[in-house]
Protein backbone atom coordinates (compact mmCIF):
# COMPACT_ATOMS: atom_id res chain seq x y z
CA UNK A 1 0.00 0.00 0.00
CA UNK A 2 1.39 3.40 -1.00
CA UNK A 3 1.85 5.82 1.90
CA UNK A 4 -1.16 8.06 2.34
CA UNK A 5 -4.27 8.56 4.40
CA UNK A 6 -8.00 8.07 3.93
CA UNK A 7 -8.54 11.70 2.87
CA UNK A 8 -5.82 11.66 0.22
CA UNK A 9 -6.97 8.27 -1.16
CA UNK A 10 -10.57 9.52 -1.25
CA UNK A 11 -9.63 12.68 -3.15
CA UNK A 12 -7.44 10.71 -5.54
CA UNK A 13 -10.30 8.33 -6.42
CA UNK A 14 -12.86 11.11 -6.83
CA UNK A 15 -10.55 13.13 -9.06
CA UNK A 16 -9.84 10.14 -11.29
CA UNK A 17 -13.57 9.29 -11.51
CA UNK A 18 -14.18 12.85 -12.71
CA UNK A 19 -11.35 12.59 -15.25
CA UNK A 20 -12.90 9.38 -16.60
CA UNK A 21 -16.12 11.29 -17.33
CA UNK A 22 -18.31 10.48 -14.33
CA UNK A 23 -20.43 13.47 -13.33
CA UNK A 24 -20.08 12.73 -9.61
CA UNK A 25 -18.65 10.22 -7.18
CA UNK A 26 -19.71 9.43 -3.61
CA UNK A 27 -18.45 6.88 -1.12
CA UNK A 28 -20.18 4.97 1.64
CA UNK A 29 -19.18 2.32 4.15
CA UNK A 30 -19.63 -1.24 2.90
CA UNK A 31 -22.13 -2.59 5.41
CA UNK A 32 -25.48 -4.37 5.57
CA UNK A 33 -28.31 -2.22 4.14
CA UNK A 34 -30.56 -2.44 7.18
CA UNK A 35 -33.30 -0.06 6.04
CA UNK A 36 -33.58 -1.61 2.58
CA UNK A 37 -33.94 -5.22 3.78
CA UNK A 38 -37.62 -5.08 4.86
CA UNK A 39 -38.52 -2.92 1.82
CA UNK A 40 -37.01 -5.40 -0.61
CA UNK A 41 -38.67 -8.32 1.18
CA UNK A 42 -42.06 -6.59 1.08
CA UNK A 43 -41.64 -5.71 -2.63
CA UNK A 44 -40.85 -9.32 -3.50
CA UNK A 45 -43.63 -10.71 -1.30
CA UNK A 46 -46.13 -8.54 -3.21
CA UNK A 47 -44.81 -9.94 -6.52
CA UNK A 48 -43.91 -6.48 -7.74
CA UNK A 49 -41.05 -8.03 -9.69
CA UNK A 50 -43.52 -9.81 -12.04
CA UNK A 51 -41.57 -12.26 -14.22
CA UNK A 52 -38.24 -10.77 -13.11
CA UNK A 53 -37.53 -13.86 -11.03
CA UNK A 54 -33.82 -13.02 -10.87
CA UNK A 55 -34.75 -10.32 -8.34
CA UNK A 56 -35.57 -13.13 -5.89
CA UNK A 57 -32.06 -14.59 -6.15
CA UNK A 58 -29.14 -13.63 -3.91
CA UNK A 59 -31.32 -11.74 -1.42
CA UNK A 60 -28.48 -11.51 1.13
CA UNK A 61 -25.92 -10.42 -1.46
CA UNK A 62 -28.16 -7.55 -2.54
CA UNK A 63 -28.02 -6.20 0.99
CA UNK A 64 -24.48 -7.05 2.10
CA UNK A 65 -21.53 -5.98 -0.11
CA UNK A 66 -19.07 -8.04 1.95
CA UNK A 67 -20.71 -11.16 0.46
CA UNK A 68 -19.77 -9.87 -3.01
CA UNK A 69 -16.27 -8.70 -2.10
CA UNK A 70 -14.84 -10.40 1.01
CA UNK A 71 -13.29 -7.82 3.31
CA UNK A 72 -15.09 -4.95 1.52
CA UNK A 73 -14.71 -1.60 3.29
CA UNK A 74 -16.09 0.95 0.81
CA UNK A 75 -18.72 1.28 -1.89
CA UNK A 76 -17.65 3.89 -4.44
CA UNK A 77 -20.75 5.05 -6.36
CA UNK A 78 -20.60 7.06 -9.57
CA UNK A 79 -23.07 8.73 -11.92
CA UNK A 80 -22.65 8.95 -15.69
CA UNK A 81 -24.86 11.34 -17.66
CA UNK A 82 -26.76 9.98 -20.68
CA UNK A 83 -29.16 12.87 -21.40
CA UNK A 84 -29.12 13.27 -25.21
CA UNK A 85 -28.57 16.44 -27.22
CA UNK A 86 -31.47 15.52 -29.51
CA UNK A 87 -34.48 13.28 -29.04
CA UNK A 88 -36.61 11.27 -31.48
CA UNK A 89 -39.05 12.97 -33.81
CA UNK A 90 -42.61 13.45 -32.53
CA UNK A 91 -44.20 10.98 -34.94
CA UNK A 92 -42.02 8.05 -33.88
CA UNK A 93 -42.43 5.07 -31.61
CA UNK A 94 -40.28 5.87 -28.61
CA UNK A 95 -37.09 4.38 -27.19
CA UNK A 96 -35.93 5.21 -23.68
CA UNK A 97 -33.12 7.78 -23.86
CA UNK A 98 -30.65 5.55 -22.05
CA UNK A 99 -30.74 3.15 -25.02
CA UNK A 100 -30.02 5.68 -27.79
CA UNK A 101 -26.30 4.91 -28.00
CA UNK A 102 -23.82 2.15 -27.16
CA UNK A 103 -24.95 -0.31 -24.48
CA UNK A 104 -24.03 1.39 -21.21
CA UNK A 105 -22.84 -1.85 -19.61
CA UNK A 106 -19.81 -1.95 -21.92
CA UNK A 107 -19.07 1.78 -21.77
CA UNK A 108 -19.16 1.98 -17.99
CA UNK A 109 -17.42 -1.36 -17.37
CA UNK A 110 -14.38 -0.02 -19.27
CA UNK A 111 -14.31 3.14 -17.17
CA UNK A 112 -14.58 1.13 -13.95
CA UNK A 113 -11.78 -1.21 -15.02
CA UNK A 114 -9.63 1.87 -15.68
CA UNK A 115 -10.51 3.32 -12.27
CA UNK A 116 -9.67 0.08 -10.45
CA UNK A 117 -6.36 -0.15 -12.34
CA UNK A 118 -5.62 3.47 -11.36
CA UNK A 119 -6.34 2.72 -7.69
CA UNK A 120 -4.00 -0.27 -7.74
CA UNK A 121 -1.29 1.72 -9.49
CA UNK A 122 -1.45 4.78 -7.23
CA UNK A 123 -2.57 3.33 -3.90
CA UNK A 124 -1.50 -0.30 -3.88
CA UNK A 125 -2.89 -3.82 -3.72
CA UNK A 126 -6.61 -3.13 -3.47
CA UNK A 127 -9.12 -5.92 -4.03
CA UNK A 128 -12.47 -5.04 -5.53
CA UNK A 129 -15.16 -5.58 -8.14
CA UNK A 130 -16.95 -3.33 -10.60
CA UNK A 131 -20.75 -3.37 -10.88
CA UNK A 132 -23.01 -1.91 -13.56
CA UNK A 133 -26.61 -2.98 -13.09
CA UNK A 134 -25.66 -6.60 -13.84
CA UNK A 135 -25.16 -8.16 -10.40
CA UNK A 136 -27.17 -8.25 -7.17
CA UNK A 137 -26.34 -4.69 -6.07
CA UNK A 138 -28.92 -2.08 -5.00
CA UNK A 139 -27.39 0.74 -7.06
CA UNK A 140 -29.83 3.48 -6.10
CA UNK A 141 -29.62 2.69 -2.39
CA UNK A 142 -25.82 2.92 -2.42
CA UNK A 143 -25.83 6.12 -4.48
CA UNK A 144 -28.28 7.72 -2.04
CA UNK A 145 -26.24 6.51 0.96
CA UNK A 146 -23.17 8.05 -0.71
CA UNK A 147 -24.81 11.47 -0.94
CA UNK A 148 -25.25 11.52 -4.73
CA UNK A 149 -28.98 12.22 -4.55
CA UNK A 150 -32.22 11.05 -2.99
CA UNK A 151 -34.67 8.36 -4.11
CA UNK A 152 -37.62 10.15 -5.70
CA UNK A 153 -41.29 9.20 -5.58
CA UNK A 154 -40.76 7.36 -8.90
CA UNK A 155 -38.01 5.32 -7.16
CA UNK A 156 -35.23 6.77 -9.36
CA UNK A 157 -32.26 8.63 -7.91
CA UNK A 158 -32.69 12.42 -8.14
CA UNK A 159 -30.05 15.13 -7.89
CA UNK A 160 -30.90 18.82 -7.60
CA UNK A 161 -28.29 20.03 -10.07
CA UNK A 162 -28.83 17.46 -12.84
CA UNK A 163 -32.11 15.57 -12.37
CA UNK A 164 -32.11 11.79 -13.02
CA UNK A 165 -30.96 10.98 -16.55
CA UNK A 166 -27.78 9.17 -15.58
CA UNK A 167 -26.46 5.67 -15.01
CA UNK A 168 -25.30 4.47 -11.60
CA UNK A 169 -22.23 2.28 -11.18
CA UNK A 170 -20.12 1.03 -8.26
CA UNK A 171 -16.74 -0.22 -7.25
CA UNK A 172 -16.81 -2.28 -4.07
CA UNK A 173 -13.28 -2.31 -2.64
CA UNK A 174 -11.43 -3.45 0.49
CA UNK A 175 -9.96 0.01 1.12
CA UNK A 176 -11.16 2.25 3.94
CA UNK A 177 -11.99 5.77 2.77
CA UNK A 178 -13.75 8.92 3.95
CA UNK A 179 -17.50 8.42 3.71
CA UNK A 180 -20.11 10.84 2.43
CA UNK A 181 -23.50 11.43 4.02
CA UNK A 182 -26.97 11.20 2.44
CA UNK A 183 -28.75 14.33 1.19
CA UNK A 184 -32.31 15.30 2.08
CA UNK A 185 -35.40 14.51 0.01
CA UNK A 186 -36.55 17.37 -2.24
CA UNK A 187 -39.70 15.90 -3.81
CA UNK A 188 -41.93 17.87 -1.45
CA UNK A 189 -45.64 17.68 -2.28
CA UNK A 190 -45.02 17.12 -6.02
CA UNK A 191 -46.82 14.12 -7.54
CA UNK A 192 -46.02 14.77 -11.23
CA UNK A 193 -44.51 11.30 -11.79
CA UNK A 194 -47.38 9.49 -10.05
CA UNK A 195 -50.02 11.47 -11.98
CA UNK A 196 -48.33 10.96 -15.36
CA UNK A 197 -47.73 7.20 -15.27
CA UNK A 198 -50.20 5.69 -17.80
CA UNK A 199 -50.15 2.24 -16.19
CA UNK A 200 -50.34 3.44 -12.55
CA UNK A 201 -47.09 1.60 -11.84
CA UNK A 202 -46.21 4.04 -9.03
CA UNK A 203 -48.65 2.49 -6.57
CA UNK A 204 -47.80 5.02 -3.85
CA UNK A 205 -45.02 7.57 -3.33
CA UNK A 206 -41.61 5.82 -3.44
CA UNK A 207 -43.16 2.44 -4.34
CA UNK A 208 -43.20 1.14 -7.92
CA UNK A 209 -44.90 -2.07 -9.00
CA UNK A 210 -42.29 -3.26 -11.51
CA UNK A 211 -44.79 -5.65 -13.09
CA UNK A 212 -46.96 -2.69 -14.22
CA UNK A 213 -44.17 -0.52 -15.62
CA UNK A 214 -44.00 0.13 -19.39
CA UNK A 215 -40.28 -0.71 -19.27
CA UNK A 216 -41.21 -4.10 -17.82
CA UNK A 217 -43.79 -4.80 -20.53
CA UNK A 218 -41.49 -3.78 -23.39
CA UNK A 219 -38.20 -5.28 -22.13
CA UNK A 220 -38.55 -7.82 -19.31
CA UNK A 221 -41.83 -9.51 -20.23
CA UNK A 222 -41.22 -12.41 -22.60
CA UNK A 223 -44.86 -13.29 -23.32
CA UNK A 224 -47.52 -11.24 -25.08
CA UNK A 225 -48.24 -7.84 -23.55
CA UNK A 226 -51.68 -7.94 -21.84
CA UNK A 227 -54.37 -6.13 -23.83
CA UNK A 228 -55.18 -3.80 -20.91
CA UNK A 229 -51.54 -2.69 -20.83
CA UNK A 230 -51.30 -2.28 -24.63
CA UNK A 231 -53.83 0.54 -24.45
CA UNK A 232 -51.54 2.51 -22.14
CA UNK A 233 -48.11 2.06 -23.72
CA UNK A 234 -48.21 5.65 -25.03
CA UNK A 235 -46.08 4.85 -28.13
CA UNK A 236 -43.15 3.42 -26.11
CA UNK A 237 -41.60 0.48 -27.96
CA UNK A 238 -38.55 0.09 -25.69
CA UNK A 239 -38.46 1.30 -22.10
CA UNK A 240 -40.20 4.44 -20.87
CA UNK A 241 -39.10 7.89 -19.66
CA UNK A 242 -42.45 9.40 -18.68
CA UNK A 243 -41.85 9.64 -14.92
CA UNK A 244 -38.47 11.26 -15.59
CA UNK A 245 -39.68 13.54 -18.41
CA UNK A 246 -42.34 15.13 -16.18
CA UNK A 247 -40.09 15.52 -13.13
CA UNK A 248 -39.39 19.22 -12.44
CA UNK A 249 -35.81 18.45 -11.43
CA UNK A 250 -35.03 17.25 -14.95
CA UNK A 251 -35.32 20.77 -16.29
CA UNK A 252 -31.70 20.98 -15.11
CA UNK A 253 -30.57 18.05 -17.30
CA UNK A 254 -27.69 18.93 -19.61
CA UNK A 255 -26.56 16.91 -22.67
CA UNK A 256 -23.88 14.30 -22.04
CA UNK A 257 -20.42 14.52 -23.60
CA UNK A 258 -19.84 10.78 -24.10
CA UNK A 259 -19.46 10.11 -27.87
CA UNK A 260 -20.36 6.43 -27.40
CA UNK A 261 -23.83 7.45 -26.20
CA UNK A 262 -24.58 9.35 -29.42
CA UNK A 263 -27.44 7.62 -31.27
CA UNK A 264 -27.47 5.92 -34.62
CA UNK A 265 -29.01 8.60 -36.94
CA UNK A 266 -31.92 6.30 -37.82
CA UNK A 267 -33.11 6.32 -34.22
CA UNK A 268 -33.68 10.07 -34.46
CA UNK A 269 -34.99 10.14 -38.04
CA UNK A 270 -37.32 7.13 -38.18
CA UNK A 271 -41.08 7.68 -38.19
CA UNK A 272 -43.72 5.20 -37.03
CA UNK A 273 -44.04 4.03 -40.65
CA UNK A 274 -40.29 3.30 -40.80
CA UNK A 275 -40.38 1.31 -37.56
CA UNK A 276 -43.32 -0.78 -38.80
CA UNK A 277 -41.23 -1.78 -41.83
CA UNK A 278 -38.18 -2.74 -39.74
CA UNK A 279 -36.38 -5.85 -41.00
CA UNK A 280 -34.10 -8.20 -39.07
CA UNK A 281 -31.05 -6.89 -40.99
CA UNK A 282 -31.83 -3.25 -40.30
CA UNK A 283 -32.57 -4.03 -36.64
CA UNK A 284 -29.17 -5.74 -36.35
CA UNK A 285 -27.42 -2.76 -37.94
CA UNK A 286 -29.15 0.03 -36.00
CA UNK A 287 -28.93 -1.73 -32.63
CA UNK A 288 -25.64 -3.60 -33.18
CA UNK A 289 -24.11 -2.46 -29.88
CA UNK A 290 -27.26 -1.16 -28.21
CA UNK A 291 -29.18 -2.14 -25.09
CA UNK A 292 -32.22 -2.55 -27.38
CA UNK A 293 -30.73 -5.89 -28.49
CA UNK A 294 -31.95 -7.21 -25.16
CA UNK A 295 -35.52 -7.37 -26.40
CA UNK A 296 -34.39 -9.01 -29.69
CA UNK A 297 -35.93 -8.31 -33.09
CA UNK A 298 -38.99 -10.45 -32.31
CA UNK A 299 -39.56 -8.59 -29.04
CA UNK A 300 -39.32 -5.16 -30.67
CA UNK A 301 -41.77 -6.25 -33.38
CA UNK A 302 -44.14 -7.45 -30.65
CA UNK A 303 -43.86 -4.03 -28.96
CA UNK A 304 -44.38 -2.12 -32.23
CA UNK A 305 -47.48 -4.20 -32.93
CA UNK A 306 -48.77 -3.52 -29.41
CA UNK A 307 -48.30 0.25 -29.58
CA UNK A 308 -49.81 0.50 -33.06
CA UNK A 309 -53.10 -1.16 -32.11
Amino acid sequence: MVAGNKASYTNLIKEEAKRLGFMSCGISKAEFLEEEAPRLEDWLNKNRNGEMRYMENHFDKRLDPTLLVPGAKSVVSMLLNYYPKETQRDDSYKISKYAYGRDYHFVIKEKLKDLLAFIREHIGEVDGRAFVDSAPVLDKAWAAKSGLGWIGKHSNLLTKQVGSFYFIAELIIDLELDYDTPVTDHCGSCTACIDACPTQAIVEPYKVDGSKCISYYTIELKNEIPLAAQENLDDWMFGCDICQDVCPWNRFSKPHNEPLFNPNPEILSYSKKDWKELTQDVFSEIFRKSAVKRTKYSGLLRNIKAVSQ
